[in-house]
Order: structure tokens, then C-alpha cells, then sequence
């Protein structure tokens, strides 16, 4: 190709806008956060198989709201939000039911750290019933901080049902259960040994052990 030819072909080049080299990254999720919110592009995603015939069911495995998301819950996050991408693409129709754990011991670890609490003595003297509702108001708190994280993660969900482990209607919904198996002959009494923690005055699950490193 002669210098005049290869001239020519540059002179022939679409010219595109300038691109900076120091991207605002911030401010670019910012501003897709505002048109999402301008649009109501979250909302027609949930009600877009709303007419369909063909049905998945995702259960979301709540996540503990005890403190603000962490890397591996973004992690987590993403994954479940891939799987239910693809499915409305593919036209079904879905709860997007997110779930919030007030995990009893974490919670309560947590808010006798706030108070300054010792021992379970401490809670006694405070109060059971005021301490059970701190609990829950730091569950609340928090499952409004993950809410908020997880739609700027991109995670789309019907954000104004979702559900917690701590509320009347799934209490009262496993307390039903319970009833209906004893009442079927399917519950019986008996002994098990499990790892209990003094200090706590309660039993330890494999995972709760795991992750708080107890020793024999």
C-alpha cells in the first residue's frame, strides 16, 4: 500500500469521542443507579414473566443481617442472582423473594458487645424482653444496609417482601408444623451429646464451631 493510499484509508477512519484515561467509576455506578431509578427498569425486570405459564422456584438461603455485606456475600450474592437472570430470560415466572436471618447467637454476641455486657447475668439485669428487641432492631438495621448494598451490587429482587426467620408468621408457621407431627406421632424424646458453649449458655452448631474456632 503507497503512503497516499494509507493517508487516505486514515483520513477515511470514523472518529469516536475522546475517552479519558481517569474513569469516575463511582460516579458511572451512581448514574446507573439514578436511570435504573428513573426508569423503573428493576420493576419491569420482576413483572416481565408475570404472564407466564412456566414457573421456577428459587429459596433464597437468607443471609445473616448482623453486619454489612462482606466480599464472599457479594460473591454469593452474584451467583444466585446469575441463575435467576438466566431463568426470567428464559421466561419464567419467579417470587425474587429475598430472606434476612436474625440468627439468634451471632445477633446476640454482637449487640451484648454494643452494651458492654460481660455474661448473660448482664442480660438477665438489663432485661430479656429489652435485650430481645435490641436484637431485633439490629437485624432490622442491618437488613436495610444489605438491602441497599445489594441493589447497587445489581442484585434485582422484590426488595419490599422479603422475608426473616425472626418474624410471627414463620414462627408460628414452624410452631405449626411441630404440632401437626406430634400430634402424628412423629416426634419422640430422646438423648443426643452436642457441643454446648458455657459462656453462652446454649448449643453450638458444626458451622458456628467452625467459624468461632472453639477447642476441646
Amino acid at each position: 500500500m503507497t503512503d497516499q493510499e494509507n493517508h487516505s484509508q486514515v483520513q477515511g477512519t470514523p472518529c469516536f469521542k475522546p475517552v479519558s484515561s481517569k474513569v469516575d467509576f463511582p460516579a458511572m455506578e451512581r448514574e446507573v443507579l439514578a436511570w435504573w431509578r428513573e426508569t423503573g427498569m428493576m420493576r419491569k425486570y420482576l413483572d416481565r414473566n408475570e404472564g407466564s405459564d412456566r414457573r421456577w422456584s428459587f429459596i433464597d438461603g437468607p443471609i445473616t443481617a448482623n453486619n454489612p455485606m462482606g466480599a464472599h456475600h457479594a460473591w454469593g450474592r452474584t451467583y444466585k442472582d446469575l441463575y435467576q437472570r438466566y431463568k426470567t430470560m428464559q421466561g419464567f415466572k419467579q417470587r425474587y423473594q429475598n430472606g434476612f436471618d436474625g440468627q439468634g447467637l451471632w445477633v446476640e454476641v454482637e449487640v451484648e458487645k454494643e452494651m458492654g455486657f460481660n455474661s448473660k447475668r448482664d442480660i438477665e439485669a438489663y432485661g430479656i424482653d429489652r435485650f430481645v428487641e435490641a436484637c431485633k432492631e439490629r437485624v432490622r438495621r442491618f437488613a436495610d444496609i444489605i438491602t441497599q448494598q445489594s441493589i447497587r451490587l445489581g442484585y434485582w429482587m422484590d426488595w419490599d417482601n422479603s422475608y426473616h426467620t425472626m418474624s410471627d408468621e414463620n414462627n408460628y408457621t414452624i410452631w405449626h408444623f411441630l404440632k401437626t407431627c406430634h400430634e402424628k406421632g412423629w416426634i419422640y424424646e430422646g438423648t443426643d451429646v452436642m457441643p454446648w458453649c458455657p459462656r453462652c449458655a446454649t448449643g453450638l452448631s458444626e458451622h458456628e464451631i467452625v467459624t468461632e474456632g472453639y477447642k476441646e
